[in-house]
């Protein structure tokens, strides 16, 4: 199953009711989307017919999110719950809107992705889902910062390594895909400040020159799960439910076990 084929289907199965993508390129990914989306990229050339109601941002990720109101359009589009907002007298759905289903796709360095995902997971709950592309890589020429090979993941592999290390209570799952795998994170927390602290720490350790020191188990893909089974779990109805009633982060332990189930 190739990327957008699983995120057609990942569409299909979580429900989402908002979408952000990160690497807009030729549009493909983005014409998945049937609801209000946000979708950044500098220099995207879409070439695809878009079904959605977006909000299309020509900047850099860094730039977009260093916004006062990043995901204004998700507040202020055609969000079929903005009605419900109107009536919350709390104003819980419509004064900070969440994403649900993020897809990073941006430039393939470390740095990028890493402050991708921690801009990402600012917006988010811990039901939301987060996938980001590229991070299985073939081999060594693949991974390479400095790119020379047709297909290109560059050395953002390393995410999935940095948030097992520094962010335990997440759950990170590589999704065998192609042609350069994705991976899922489940259990964001807005407010976690770990990444944050340690950012420049972490570049010290992660950022170096080519060529890179690949793990093994990530070039035979030793812990990728196949797409079908992760997306025929039966976890996803209890997600979407937490998800819908808002229920709190301590109700993430119960979904967590059937996710760590399908990784085996």
């Amino acid at each position: 199953m190739d990327r957008h084929n699983f995120l057609r289907h990942l569409h299909r199965v979580y429900k989402p009711r908002n979408y952000l993508e990160i690497g807009v390129n030729d549009g493909r990914s983005l014409a998945l989307s049937r609801v209000p989306s946000v979708a950044v990229d500098p220099a995207f050339r879409v070439v695809t017919d878009i079904s959605c109601d977006v909000h299309l941002v020509r900047a850099t990720s860094d730039d977009f999110f260093a916004r006062k109101d990043p995901l204004l359009h998700l507040r202020n589009g055609r969000n079929p719950f903005r009605a419900l907002a109107r009536k919350d007298p709390m104003n819980l759905l419509g004064a900070d809107p969440k994403l649900e289903l993020s897809f990073i796709d941006g430039m393939h360095l470390f740095e990028f992705a890493l402050r991708d995902f921690m801009n990402v997971e600012k917006h988010s709950r811990w039901s939301s889902v987060i996938v980001l592309d590229d991070m299985l890589p073939r081999d060594v020429d693949e991974a390479a910062r400095d790119r020379h090979t047709k297909f290109w993941a560059g050395d953002v592999y390393k995410v999935a390594e940095v948030l097992r290390k520094h962010r335990p209570d997440l759950v990170v799952v590589e999704v065998d895909t192609e042609p350069t795998g994705v991976v899922c994170v489940f259990g964001a927390d807005p407010d976690s400040t770990v990444l944050k602290h340690g950012y420049d720490k972490i570049l010290e350790e992660y950022v170096v020159p080519d060529p890179q020191n690949v793990p093994e188990e990530v070039l035979v893909r030793k812990n990728a799960v196949r797409p079908e089974a992760l997306l025929g779990a039966d976890f996803w109805p209890g997600l979407i439910r937490a998800r819908t009633l808002r229920r709190p982060r301590s109700a993430f332990a119960q979904v967590r076990r059937g996710i760590e189930a399908v990784r085996g």
